[in-house]
């Protein structure tokens, strides 16, 4: 893989105008000489928390504690990996980046992929050209716009028309430069079987859905025929050195950023959904180009959001679908939710009869997939058969291992002992905890385990469990960055009850005592401990000008977290004292507000 020189991401970091960047997501208001306060993209806020300061190029939340440079922005925001964020940086404030020294084979490899993708690029806008110029390609547009597509749209999913000539593709790429060897790799191409040696276009008389991927870059295409029973109705590329069908979702160019903001995104079915969906103002939609969910499409998924809403076709295949997404998520830190949609229906048909406003609602009120995989047992078996309740027993059994004690799973207990006439005793004994953890986790359980989390947030529970995740992270990476002040802070005998997560305990263990050196004596063969130190001494080497009372608003942070956790027990636990936990609480907010005056004066 390419590496690209340090001097590149100096050349990057100093040439992103952060102010730009950051008033993309939030509005910014001017609060002192090189001070920007306004509303947290990370998190909800009524009262800007969110401070920027463009020519350091940092930005902080004293709300979330989410904090860092420019690359940890776009990583955030727009669900990306350094070396993504690194390109689409470059690419916006117009930087060339250069690569460290290269061997000459991968450096040829290098520029054979970036030559391949600028004739993809090429063939994306000729296909687009072709729709809105020629007049074969009439039938097309009126195709289009009668489904209900405005231009706008076409155009920003780039829909081009392939036309009917053999050669006008193959013809266009040569007088650009392009090979005939290099048309059949990016499958724009094929030969053909009956005169050995010629070279024909593809893709004939039908409308272009590039695939793009999350950069922006155009992979392939997936074309609907429309000549007269001309076959087949949907061609893709052929799988090469730049596509794989496995790979691509639909959309995700466009959807990236709004779903990383929301924390969740949504799986549709084919382009035309996505499109409609799109231009209803549904953001974070995405489709899987008419293949069954894969692995990599999923990792692409997890990557950008921590919420996935199947929004799939109400038809015997779709539910399929959604228990395939199922499966392959188990392990996963991704919470699926079913949007559920009248049977017989897809996405683009709902928007066309009911409105934006109806699939929004039906989006809104999206379930967890447990509860959708419960009513789909209860309404295949034949349950007023004792054989029929035993099958529906039998399997709804490790789907309620899956959910935690909680008003879900007392709801779906009801639901199916009403279902099933069940007495007293089946009910307990269906209830009844499991041997063994779960097979597949809600992401509520599955985000307290001591693996570092990198994905957005989701909502709810999840959402409550990554916020405390960020706080404890922030709080130790500010020990490191203030050292005097954080090693009397590691040394207070009640921290371990402000840190939730084990991983963050034995981080916290290890760094009492060596905030000089924080890396040093890393015990061998915790490998989680040694990333997750690493990751907290680079936070604390981008804050700028913190001190002690930025390390004592995050520890504030975490008392509070620690008393609303105690406050909900004490709901469901007597011996708890709920008045003396919410005086404490009025307290250490009355702390928070104090601190935050003081670090405000100083920006």
């Amino acid at each position: 893989m390419t590496r690209y020189s340090a001097d590149s991401r100096d050349r990057v970091r100093e040439a992103v105008d952060m102010l730009a960047l950051v008033s993309a997501r939030t509005e910014l208001r001017r609060a002192g000489v090189d001070s920007y306060f306004g509303l947290c993209p990370f998190h909800d806020e009524r009262t800007p928390s969110f401070h920027v300061r463009p020519d350091e190029k940092h930005y902080h939340c004293f709300g979330c504690q989410m904090s860092g440079d420019p690359f940890d922005f776009v990583m955030e925001t727009e669900g990306l990996d350094f070396r993504g964020a690194l390109e689409a940086l470059a690419e916006r404030f117009g930087v060339q980046l250069e690569t460290e020294e290269e061997d000459p084979a991968a450096a040829s490899r290098r520029r054979r992929r970036e030559w391949l993708l600028s004739l993809l690029a090429r063939a994306a806008i000729f296909y687009s050209r072709y729709l809105w110029e020629a007049d074969e390609a009439a039938p097309a547009r009126e195709y289009l716009l009668g489904r209900g597509f405005e231009e706008r749209t076409l155009r920003e999913f780039r829909v081009g028309y392939a036309p009917s000539a053999w050669d006008r593709l193959r013809n266009a790429s040569r007088r650009a430069g392009f090979s005939d060897e290099e048309l059949l790799a990016t499958g724009l191409a094929q030969r053909s079987r009956g005169r050995p040696g010629q070279v024909y276009d593809r893709f004939r008389r039908r409308i272009m859905f590039p695939a793009v991927d999350a950069r922006g870059k155009v992979r392939g295409f997936g074309a609907r025929a429309m000549g007269e029973g001309q076959q087949p109705k949907y061609l893709n590329t052929s799988e090469g050195e730049l596509y794989r069908k496995r790979e691509q979702l639909f959309g995700i160019d466009l959807a990236r950023a709004p779903a990383a903001r929301a924390g969740r995104i949504i799986l549709v079915e084919g382009y035309t959904d996505v499109m409609a969906l799109h231009q209803a103002g549904i953001r974070n939609a995405v489709g899987i180009m008419g293949t069954s969910l894969t692995e990599e499409q999923l990792d692409a998924l997890e990557r950008v959001a921590g919420v996935l809403e199947l929004c799939l076709d109400a038809d015997s295949a779709g539910q399929e679908a959604m228990a395939r997404a199922a499966r392959l998520a188990a392990g996963r830190r991704l919470e699926l939710r079913v949007v559920a949609l009248p049977e017989g229906s897809d996405p683009g048909e709902l928007i066309a009869r009911e409105g934006a406003e109806g699939l929004a609602r039906r989006v809104g009120e999206s379930q967890p997939f447990v509860a959708f995989a419960v009513e789909r047992i209860l309404a295949r078996e034949q349950v007023r058969t004792a054989e029929g309740k035993d099958r529906a027993l039998a399997e709804l059994r490790p789907l309620l291992g899956e959910v935690g004690d909680g008003m879900l799973r007392d709801e779906l207990l009801r639901r199916i002992a009403g279902r099933l006439e069940l007495s007293e005793r089946r009910l307990a004994a269906l209830s009844a905890p499991q041997a063994g953890p779960p097979p597949s986790a809600p992401v509520e359980r599955r985000a307290q385990t001591d693996t570092p989390q990198r994905s957005p947030p989701a909502v709810g529970a999840g959402e409550a469990v990554d916020q405390q995740r960020r706080l404890e992270r922030g709080f130790l990476a500010l020990c490191v960055a203030v050292p005097d002040a954080g090693e009397r802070a590691l040394s207070d005998d009640g921290l371990d009850g402000l840190l939730t997560s084990g991983l963050y305990r034995r981080a916290a263990r290890h760094l009492r005592g060596r905030l000089g050196q924080p890396m040093a004596d890393l015990p061998a063969g915790d490998e989680d401990l040694a990333r997750a130190v690493a990751e907290l001494v680079q936070r604390a080497a981008r804050g700028r000008r913190v001190g002690p009372d930025h390390l004592e608003h995050a520890r504030l942070l975490l008392e509070l977290a620690r008393l609303e956790r105690l406050i909900r027990r004490a709901r469901v636990e007597p011996g708890l004292d709920s008045v003396s936990l919410a005086r404490e609480r009025e307290r250490v907010r009355g702390a928070l507000h104090a601190v935050i005056a003081r670090i405000e004066r100083t920006v």
